[in-house]
């Protein structure tokens, strides 16, 4: 995709119906404007008003990010700000997170921004630093190169070859959804890394699976998490919106107790150490 910010609106336009599989007619009928104006549009004879394009970029399904940028190639100043965590506006979002953190306890938890780097991260989450080596600890950590670098998780996990084409599956989501150049050189980064495991194409569950597990092996045992992401419901700033909460559920009582047994500050001492 050429760079969005030097596209006209028009061409931009039609390149996310495409990539929605939307026809002008239907574009035009989720907008709730006329498909005439819509071609009109495309083809550069019509300058749509700001309402609008704020109205097409809902109906095609964007995120705030794509949003202003298809402002901008109109002509008009982007609608959404994004502000930076440390900003005192953001403080409510930060107490927020940080509760949802703590409450997870002693269950990991990290909060991941739209590129998989840790935002912020409870105790627990030490767990997916050890033996890990430093380079992939220096900030911004990004999570994923943290869990399929060869240097990183990868091999700890007794299931890389799921897990590895899990995580693959939901960044080319990701591309998919947002067209994000920073994500696809990422992607093609991690599909880089080794594996030695066969990574399914398809994901289908194993003998009493309910969803794709992660399976870490710890001090001679082996932990066994699913995991849940949660986002803002009703985000109004790019970074609110961009936010996500992955949380580690215990799938087996041996997972659970030896997580409720870990003394999290010594193990992060040993890391730290290490």
């Amino acid at each position: 995709m050429q760079s969005q910010l030097t596209q006209p609106i028009g061409d931009l336009l039609r390149e996310w119906r495409k990539r929605r599989k939307l026809s002008q007619l239907e574009l035009a009928v989720h907008a709730e404007i006329s498909a005439r104006h819509l071609s009109f549009v495309e083809t550069g004879r019509s300058v749509p008003s700001r309402d609008m394009v704020l109205r097409l970029g809902e109906a095609l399904d964007l995120a705030l990010r794509e949003r202003n940028q298809l402002l901008l190639a109109a002509g008009y100043a982007p609608a959404y700000r994004e502000s930076n965590m440390e900003d005192p506006r953001m403080a409510s979002v930060r107490e927020m997170v940080r509760q949802v953190l703590a409450a997870h306890e002693p269950f990991p938890a990290l909060v991941l921004d739209r590129y998989w780097n840790r935002v912020e991260a409870n105790d627990p989450a030490w767990l997916f630093r050890v033996g890990v080596s430093p380079v992939l600890l220096e900030e911004p950590v990004n999570v994923l190169r943290l869990a399929l670098h060869p240097e990183g998780l990868a091999p700890r996990t007794a299931n890389l070859g799921e897990w590895r084409a899990h995580l693959l599956a939901r960044v080319r989501q990701q591309i998919t959804m947002t067209a994000d150049p920073a994500l696809i050189k990422l992607y093609d980064e991690l599909v880089e890394y080794p594996c030695d495991q066969p990574e399914p194409e398809v994901e289908l569950p194993g003998p009493g699976e309910i969803a794709v597990p992660l399976r870490l092996r710890h001090k001679e045992k082996e932990l066994v998490f699913y995991s849940t992401v949660s986002t803002f419901g009703t985000p109004l700033d790019i970074t609110v919106a961009e936010l996500a909460i992955e949380s580690f559920f215990p799938a087996d009582p041996q997972t659970a107790e030896v997580l409720r047994a870990t003394d999290w500050q010594a193990l992060a001492e040993t890391c730290c150490a290490g």
